[in-house]
């Protein structure tokens, strides 16, 4: 990470009117991937665009997403054991691995199950992809600073 910010004051207000867009359309491609194109590998590279530019441009004294190389490690498998929890819960409802309409919760409609389930499979992708993203920039960072 970079010790000393990063540019004046216009870069400055670039970023604070930037970041924010970029991370509600990055929930926007994670809600809306079963049905349009994108998804979680999507929206976990726009989250972590995000988290890049506020670590290069603020600084490190910048407390916004101060997340470390231990944190981001621990969040990365996290995301994997959602997206693999997904899979297995279908299981557990009687069905075949990934076989939405069998998850253990009780909606109306199948297709809301399968949505329930993308959604799951979706979130820990988007959690594990930013991570690791983060992770890589980390090492990078760390190795340069070496």
């Amino acid at each position: 990470m970079m010790k000393d910010p990063f540019g004046g004051v216009l870069l400055n207000i670039a970023f604070r009117l930037a970041v924010p867009f970029s991370l509600v359309y990055a929930i926007y491609v994670l809600i809306l991937g079963e049905t349009s194109p994108g998804g979680g590998f999507q929206a976990g590279v726009v989250l972590a665009f995000g988290i890049i530019l506020a670590r290069l441009i603020l600084g490190e004294d910048s407390k916004i997403f101060n997340i470390r190389l231990k944190n981001s490690l621990t969040l990365a498998g996290i995301g994997t054991f959602i997206y693999t929890f997904a899979g297995w819960l279908t299981l557990f409802g009687g069905g075949k691995f990934l076989d939405y309409g069998h998850l253990p919760f009780h909606l109306e409609e199948t297709h809301e199950l399968h949505a329930l389930g993308i959604l799951m499979i979706e979130i820990g992708v988007t959690v594990c992809v930013m991570m690791t993203i983060l992770n890589i920039m980390d090492v990078v960072m760390k190795r340069s600073d070496d």
